[in-house]
C-alpha cells in the first residue's frame, strides 16, 4: 500500500465521528470510573501536589478509552487495508490494539479500588497486566510480518 493510500484513509467526516464517540465516551468514564471503583477504604490520600498528577492520568486514560472505542467502531476497514495479505493478521492487529487502548480505564480504577489486596492484585495481573503483554506480542509479529510480505522475505500466514 503505498503512503498516498494511507493518507487518503481519514476523512473529515471519519475524524467527526471518532471525535464525536471519543468524547461521548470519555466524559462518563472520567466521571464513572471512581463510582464503579472506590477507592479502598484506608488506602493512601494523594497530597495536593500529586492531586493533578493523578487527575490528568485519569483524563488521559478516559481519552484513550474513547479513542479505543473509537477504533473499535471505525479501525477494522483501516487495519483490513494495511493488511490485505492476511484477514488473521488484520484481525490479531484490531483486536490487539483495541484491548492495548480499552483496557487501561478499568485497569488503573480497579488498582485503585484494590488497594494492596495481594490476591486481588493477582486477579489485576492475570486480567490486565499479560494480555497487555500477549497483545504487543501479537502487534510485534504483525509488524514484522508485514515487512516480511512486503520485501518478498517471507510468505504471509492467512
Amino acid at each position: 500500500m503505498s503512503a498516498k493510500a494511507i493518507d487518503e484513509i481519514p476523512t473529515r467526516m471519519t475524524w467527526v465521528k471518532v471525535l464525536l464517540v471519543t468524547v461521548l465516551v470519555a466524559v462518563p468514564a472520567l466521571i464513572l470510573g471512581p463510582v464503579i471503583w472506590p477507592p479502598v477504604e484506608g488506602g493512601p490520600s494523594p497530597t495536593a501536589t500529586q492531586i493533578p498528577f493523578l487527575l490528568f492520568l485519569n483524563l488521559v486514560q478516559a481519552i484513550v478509552l474513547g479513542l479505543g472505542v473509537s477504533f473499535l467502531a471505525f479501525g477494522l476497514p483501516v487495519v483490513r487495508r494495511i493488511s490485505p495479505g492476511s484477514k488473521v493478521r488484520a484481525w490479531a492487529m484490531y483486536l490487539s490494539i483495541a484491548y492495548l487502548m480499552v483496557s487501561w480505564w478499568p485497569h488503573i480504577n480497579m488498582h485503585v479500588h484494590n488497594g494492596t489486596d495481594l490476591q486481588g492484585m493477582i486477579y489485576i495481573d492475570y486480567l490486565f497486566h499479560l494480555p497487555s503483554m500477549v497483545a504487543a506480542l501479537v502487534l510485534a509479529y504483525c509488524f514484522f510480518s508485514l515487512l516480511w510480505e512486503r520485501s518478498g522475505t517471507r510468505t504471509s500466514t492467512r
